[in-house]
C-alpha cells in the first residue's frame, strides 16, 4: 500500500470514528435532552470540520480550520463543565489546604500542557484539563465517570512520555498523531458515558424503590387502623373465652370437654392474629431478588391488608379467581403493592355511592395472566384519564400522586407487563394488568 493510500485510509477511519461519535451522542441527546450530549456532539461536528480542512482532502478556505478549532474548543468547554462532577474551585479553609490545592492545580496545568504538546488539539486538552480538575479536587467523593476519562488519557500521556513514543513516531514518519487522538477520545468518552449511564440507571432504580417504600409509609396510618381493626375482634373473643373459663372454674362446672373446646378456639384466634402480623410484615418488607410465586398469594396479601378498611366503609369486595394456579416471576410484594394501590383508589372513588362494590378477577391464556379490578364508582373524566399514570398527578385533595405512577413502573419494568385503564363517568373504572406467565 502506498503512503498516499495509507494516509487516505487513516483519514477515512478518523472520519468514520467522528461520524459514529456524532450520531451516538445526538441520539443520546434526543432521548435524554441533556446538554452534555449535544455539546459533545457539537464538539465532534466541528472537530470533523477541523480534520477535514486539516487533511486538505476537501476544498476548504484556509481560515476555516481556525474557525472549526475555535467552535470545537467552545463546545468542549460547555461539555466538560456539564459532564464534570463536584467542584472545579475547591473551598479553602486553612493554609494546608491552600498549599495542597495549589500543588494539585500545578499538576493539572503541567499535565494538560503536556497533553497539548503530544496531540496538538486544543478541544480535547480543554476537556481533559477541566475533568482533571474535577477529579483532583473531589477525590473524597468516590469513583466517578470522569475518573475513567481522566485515567485513560493520563495513562496514555505517561506511556508516551516514559518511552518517548512520540519522538519515535515522528522520526518514522507515521501518520499525524492527532488522528490517534480522535480515536482515543471516542473510546474513552464511550466508556465513561456507559459508566455514567449505569450510575443513572442504578440511581433511578434506587429512587423507584424509595418511592415504593414512601408509598407504603404514606398509608401507614391507615394500615395501623386496619391492624387495630383486625386485632380487636380476636382479642375480644379471647377475652370472652377467658371469662367463660373463669366462671366455669369458679362455679365448679368446668369439664375437660369444655376446656379443650375453648383452648382449641383460642388457638384458632391466636393463629389468625399471627397470620395477620405475617401478612403486614411481608407487605412492608422491601423486596429483594425476583422469584417465582403464585398469583393468588400476592392477591391474598393485598386483600388481607385492605379488607378491614373496605368493611369499615361498607364496600363489598368480590374476588373471582380462575381455577388454574398461575405462577408469575418477579417480586411478590411489589405486585401486592400495585394491587393495593388499585383497590385503594377504587375504594376512594366509591365515596358516596349507594351500593359500593369492587370486583377483582383473574384470567389467563397460554402466555399471560390478566388481573382485572373494576368498581362502580364515580369514574374518571376524559381529560384526566390520560394523566393518571404521570408522577405526582392526583385528583385527590390529600393524594401523593405516586401510587398509579409506581404501579405502571412496576408492572412494565419489573414484570415486563402492561397496565391499562377504562373509565366512564358515573359508571365506574376498570384497570387491567397483563403479565407474562412464568414457564
Amino acid at each position: 500500500m502506498s503512503a498516499e493510500a495509507f494516509t487516505h485510509l487513516a483519514y477515512g477511519a478518523t472520519f468514520g470514528i467522528l461520524l459514529m461519535s456524532i450520531v451516538y451522542t445526538f441520539v443520546r441527546y434526543v432521548y435524554s435532552k441533556e446538554i452534555m450530549y449535544i455539546s459533545y456532539c457539537a464538539m465532534q461536528v466541528f472537530s470533523l470540520g477541523y480534520i477535514s480542512a486539516y487533511s486538505h482532502l476537501f476544498p476548504f478556505a484556509s481560515f476555516m480550520q481556525e474557525v472549526f478549532l475555535l467552535l470545537s474548543t467552545l463546545s468542549a468547554v460547555v461539555f466538560a463543565i456539564t459532564f464534570h462532577e463536584g467542584n472545579l474551585i475547591p473551598k479553602i479553609t486553612n493554609f494546608k489546604e491552600l498549599v495542597i490545592n495549589t500543588l494539585l492545580l500545578n499538576v493539572v496545568i503541567l499535565t494538560a500542557f503536556y497533553h497539548y504538546v503530544l496531540f496538538e488539539y486544543l478541544p480535547y486538552t480543554v476537556v481533559y484539563a477541566i475533568l482533571f480538575l474535577s477529579v483532583v479536587f473531589n477525590l473524597r467523593s468516590g469513583f466517578k465517570p470522569t475518573i475513567v476519562y481522566v485515567i485513560g488519557w493520563s495513562l496514555l500521556c505517561i506511556l508516551l512520555f516514559v518511552f518517548q513514543l512520540k519522538q519515535v513516531y515522528v522520526q518514522h514518519g507515521y501518520i499525524d498523531i492527532v488522528l490517534a487522538a480522535f480515536a482515543v477520545e471516542a473510546v474513552l468518552f464511550t466508556i465513561s458515558i456507559s459508566y455514567k449511564y449505569n450510575l443513572f440507571k442504578n440511581q433511578a432504580l434506587d429512587h423507584q424503590n424509595m418511592l415504593l417504600q414512601q408509598s407504603k409509609m404514606a398509608k401507614s396510618g391507615e394500615m395501623i387502623a386496619n391492624i387495630t381493626h383486625q386485632f380487636r375482634q380476636p382479642l375480644n373473643n379471647l377475652s370472652y373465652m377467658l371469662m367463660n373459663l373463669k366462671n366455669r372454674y369458679e362455679n365448679r362446672t368446668l369439664d375437660d370437654e369444655y376446656f379443650d373446646k375453648k383452648i382449641a378456639s383460642a388457638h384458632e384466634q391466636l393463629q389468625f392474629l399471627s397470620k395477620t402480623i405475617d401478612d403486614f410484615k411481608e407487605f412492608y418488607t422491601p423486596a429483594k431478588a425476583k422469584e417465582a410465586f403464585l398469583l393468588t398469594e400476592a392477591i391474598q396479601n393485598s386483600i388481607a391488608v385492605i379488607t378491614p378498611d373496605l368493611k369499615s366503609k361498607g364496600i363489598v369486595l368480590d374476588w373471582i379467581l380462575c381455577d388454574e394456579e398461575i405462577i408469575l416471576f418477579g417480586k411478590k410484594n411489589e405486585l401486592s403493592q400495585v394491587l393495593l394501590a388499585l383497590i385503594s383508589n377504587a375504594s376512594d372513588a366509591l365515596s358516596g355511592i349507594s351500593e359500593p362494590k369492587i370486583i377483582l378477577r383473574t384470567k389467563y391464556s397460554e402466555s399471560e395472566a390478566m388481573i382485572v379490578i373494576e368498581d362502580n364508582g364515580k369514574g374518571i373524566q376524559c381529560d384526566k384519564l390520560g394523566k393518571i399514570f404521570e408522577p405526582y398527578f392526583t385528583t385527590k385533595s390529600e393524594g401523593s400522586g405516586i401510587g398509579l405512577y409506581l404501579a405502571k413502573i412496576i408492572i412494565e419494568k419489573s414484570f415486563g407487563g402492561k397496565i391499562k385503564v377504562e373509565s366512564k363517568v358515573r359508571e365506574g373504572t376498570t384497570f387491567t394488568l397483563s403479565i407474562a406467565i412464568y414457564q
